[in-house]
């Protein structure tokens, strides 16, 4: 019988697979359709699947604390409102490879806050890895050219890119803290119901009520396709799986999880976007992934 930690870690790979495939699924979304009304219907099914799986998995509303409302708000605020937000419109802007590739550094921001604010493990190996992870996501950011990072020869694309990053790094820190008397469930769901109503808002609001209201009776049977794979995989599946993972293992280690991003997105962007294999993606992918599996190991 397959124990309660590799069941962890087999979620983790599930999440790290599906994420993965997003990135040409997302691009090819922002491609094609309103950014921010196809992500508020997207929210809109994620969210109604992740409550009523609450719902029947506990029998019950779940009972929270005020703070712990709170504090899934603020979550779903910053990690699905926010996170949404920087990924779709980088999205529009970058080739899904490249993108993949650059948000793999995410791992490097919450291990140095995850050190500081909880006491996880950092040492000099760490701190390597860490190094060699952000100058490969600098080489792919800046086509192999990383010093144009100090002279603003970075597009916006890239910067919004990091705004993915700066998003998902306060996520998983908060995930950390909300973990205490809430299960991965019902965080994931109260999560992405906030994050929901929030991108409802910016839809009606910067795309207004013809575009946003209007958008999913025009979809194609392929975009619907699409918009029920950004729902049920990456986002209802991987969002539980990731919780469950910073609760049994930690914001660290879950989270390093990502640096397998890069190998399937960059495989299936290629493969099914027909996006090229320029040398500053592969050597800047074979650097982020290196540094990342170096400061894993250096943990144990």
């Amino acid at each position: 019988m397959v124990n309660s930690a590799l069941r962890v870690h087999l979620g983790l790979c599930g999440m790290t697979l599906l994420w993965g495939l997003s990135w040409p699924a997302g691009r090819a979304i922002a491609q094609s359709l309103p950014l921010l009304s196809s992500s508020a219907w997207r929210f809109s099914l994620a969210a109604s699947v992740l409550l009523c799986w609450s719902r029947w998995a506990l029998g019950a509303r779940p009972t929270l604390s005020g703070r712990q409302w709170a504090g899934l708000a603020a979550a779903g605020a910053v990690g699905v409102f926010g996170y949404t937000l920087f990924f779709m419109y980088g999205m529009h802007q970058v080739e899904a490879s490249r993108a993949a590739v650059v948000v793999t550094t995410n791992p490097v921001f919450v291990t140095l806050a995850a050190a500081w604010l909880f006491g996880e493990p950092f040492n000099r190996r760490i701190g390597l890895g860490l190094a060699l992870a952000v100058m490969g996501a600098a080489t792919v950011m800046t086509h192999g050219q990383p010093w144009a990072l100090l002279t603003g020869g970075v597009g916006v694309g890239e910067w919004l890119l990091v705004g993915c990053i700066v998003c998902w790094a306060a996520y998983s820190l908060m995930a950390k803290r909300l973990m205490v008397g809430v299960d991965s469930l019902t965080a994931t769901a109260v999560s992405a119901a906030v994050g929901c109503v929030l991108l409802w808002c910016a839809a009606l609001v910067m795309e207004g009520p013809a575009v946003a209201l209007a958008a999913l009776p025009l979809l194609t049977p392929q975009q619907l396709g699409l918009l029920a794979f950004m729902a049920l995989g990456p986002t209802v599946l991987s969002y539980v799986w990731f919780f469950r993972g910073i609760a049994a293992l930690g914001a660290g280690v879950a989270s390093s999880y990502i640096s397998l991003v890069p190998v399937v997105g960059v495989s299936s962007a290629v493969l099914l976007l027909g996006e090229p294999l320029e040398w500053s993606l592969g050597v800047g992918a074979a650097m982020a992934l290196s540094g990342v599996v170096l400061a894993n190991r250096a943990r144990r």
